[in-house]
């Protein structure tokens, strides 16, 4: 693999994590000119901000107007606990665990909340039998797992009469997948996933029957302030209009508005979803047309779940094909009918890679020491070590994507 061809193109954008993630095409910190620092976030001013954050995600996301949004601290991770410390008690529990978040707030359920839940398991690169679930019971699992890439297919899973709550990290979902608010009672993400924001703000998304929850049970542990919803029995309805419980950053904030015109003049929600699974369609024709890549195939089926007769994992996409010479179904996905039109990053719910293979562009990184590919041993993980050749038409697939956006991020950053 010493001689891995260099791709005559590249990525225009080489960064790469699960969070914080890539800023919008056209980024630039100028766009944050409106940001009232130095300014208290309860100035009126502040909480302006923060109800426009409010409002606008209620209407890109479409949540029902019977659902309340939160601007809570610590990221996805401080709104999972305070639905957790707050909500859970008077039932049973389930939790849902294939990858490693699901496996921590089963270990904060246990260890922290004392409490005795039944785990559904599976290895990672599965679901667990989502027809084994007890709806008599509250239960909590993730919608797309960050470390795995495995999401739920859909909310039919999840039934409509149920007696417990549902309590879904859709951290890695929100903004890049249909999420059924009316099979959610809780929906926790971060800005610093799907639209590529700053880190520390997570929303806490509740329903009728969360907030009913919330003013009928009393929780039997101390609940730090951080964690209180509810004063005297009632909710407090200002942390839902933007009276957050602690001091957020006005900054983070106007970057979070920022992304969230992006994602309007792209098209809302159906685009935001139209990229991810045209993303993912890259990705999934790569690996199903490689026989030698078939374990990865088997690994990368989006929504794979027990019973199920094995795939592709994107059948459920009503996507045209990608050519590999002109990518004509890319074009015709971002010009057709108002779909996705886009540009920028989004989560991808993608299939599980070997650790620390952490994209395409890694293969491509180089060192200062004799020229070898940086991303050697991903490639080597990858089982494309002798196959350069693959990496590299891959890799230059992905790139006529990104440069095919190339001409309009400057026009895009203008219009933010």
């Amino acid at each position: 693999m010493t001689d891995l061809p260099t791709p005559a193109r590249r990525p225009a954008n080489p960064r790469f994590s699960s969070g914080p993630c890539a800023k919008i095409p056209g980024f630039s910190p100028g766009l944050l000119s409106d940001a009232p620092l130095g300014r208290s976030h309860r100035a009126a001013i502040g909480k302006a901000k923060l109800k426009e954050a409010i409002d606008r995600t209620r209407a890109v996301l479409g949540v029902p107007a019977d659902h309340r949004i939160a601007i809570v601290p610590a990221s996805d991770t401080g709104a999972v606990e305070m639905a957790l410390w707050s909500l859970l008690g008077p039932r049973g529990v389930d939790v849902l665990a294939w990858e490693s978040f699901g496996e921590g707030w089963a270990t904060d359920v246990v260890k922290q909340l004392k409490l005795d839940p039944r785990v559904l398991k599976a290895p990672y690169g599965q679901l667990p039998d989502l027809g084994a679930v007890d709806f008599a019971r509250d239960v909590i699992f993730t919608w797309n797992g960050t470390t795995s890439g495995v999401r739920v297919p859909n909310g039919d899973w999840i039934a409509k009469d149920r007696a417990g709550l549902t309590i879904c990290d859709a951290t890695s979902a929100a903004f890049a997948m249909d999420l059924p608010w009316d099979r959610l009672d809780v929906v926790t993400f971060s800005w610093q996933k799907v639209l590529g924001g700053e880190g520390a703000h997570g929303m806490l998304i509740l329903g009728p029957r969360a907030v009913e929850r919330l003013e009928s049970h009393t929780p039997a542990w101390p609940m730090p302030k951080i964690f209180r919803l509810t004063k005297g029995g009632k909710l407090i309805e200002g942390i839902f209009e933007g009276e957050t419980i602690n001091t957020p950053s006005m900054l983070c904030v106007e970057d979070y508005l920022v992304a969230l015109t992006w994602a309007e003049a792209l098209g809302g929600l159906p685009a935001l979803i139209g990229r991810c699974d045209a993303n993912a369609r890259v990705i999934a024709d790569f690996v199903g047309q490689r026989p030698r890549h078939r374990r990865f195939r088997r690994r990368a089926r989006l929504d794979r779940e027990p019973g199920r007769r094995p795939g592709d994992g994107l059948d459920h996409l009503d996507l045209p094909a990608l050519h590999r010479s002109s990518h004509q179904g890319w074009r015709g996905l971002r010009q057709g009918g108002g779909q996705a039109a886009g540009k920028g990053r989004c989560r991808l719910g993608r299939g599980r890679l070997p650790r620390r293979t952490a994209g395409p562009a890694h293969l491509v990184r180089r060192d200062g020491r004799n020229g070898r590919s940086a991303g050697a041993d991903a490639l080597d993980r990858l089982g494309l070590r002798r196959r350069g050749r693959g990496a590299s038409r891959l890799i230059s697939q992905i790139s006529e994507i990104t440069e095919i956006q190339e001409h309009d991020d400057e026009a895009e950053g203008s219009r933010l």
